[in-house]
């Protein structure tokens, strides 16, 4: 069952989180992170939840474009636990993520994926998603701290 994800989730998100590559701290700070993704209108998490175990995140934000009219979603982390991948439940949160961005007018969805995780970019490849991996970089840098 793919559901809305509840601050109560947060042991279970910050499992799949250290799955994903990226280690929690604090079970209170992923709570609160779902509070706020919750509450703002334009992101939202969900959950796979198998007979009251969570199994799977996902977890979508949509922005507006600016150099032309429309939006675009961004997901933002997906992960199904290693238990269970391979059963259809990262489908199951795609099509969830992909009908919140849909019910906000989002004309794209995009998403990054790093390039080790060749089995992720085959299933993103296999719900239509096209790699842009030689056709455009992507570029960050840590934000200066006061």
């Amino acid at each position: 069952m793919i559901r809305i994800a509840e601050p109560s989730d947060a042991v279970a998100v910050n499992e799949l989180l250290v799955q994903l590559g990226y280690p929690q701290s604090e079970v209170s700070a992923t709570a609160d992170r779902i509070r706020d993704w919750q509450s703002d209108p334009t992101s939202t998490v969900y959950v796979a939840d198998d007979r009251d175990q969570v199994v799977g995140v996902v977890a979508v934000h949509v922005g507006p474009y600016f150099e032309r009219t429309g939006s675009w979603a961004r997901v933002v982390a997906l992960v199904v636990s290693e238990q269970v991948r391979g059963q259809g439940i990262g489908g199951q949160l795609m099509a969830a993520a992909e009908e919140f961005a849909a019910d906000h007018g989002c004309l794209r969805v995009e998403l990054s994926s790093s390039d080790r995780r060749t089995e992720a970019h085959a299933f993103y490849e296999g719900r239509g998603y096209v790699n842009q991996s030689g056709r455009s970089s992507w570029f960050r840098r840590e934000a200066a701290r006061p």
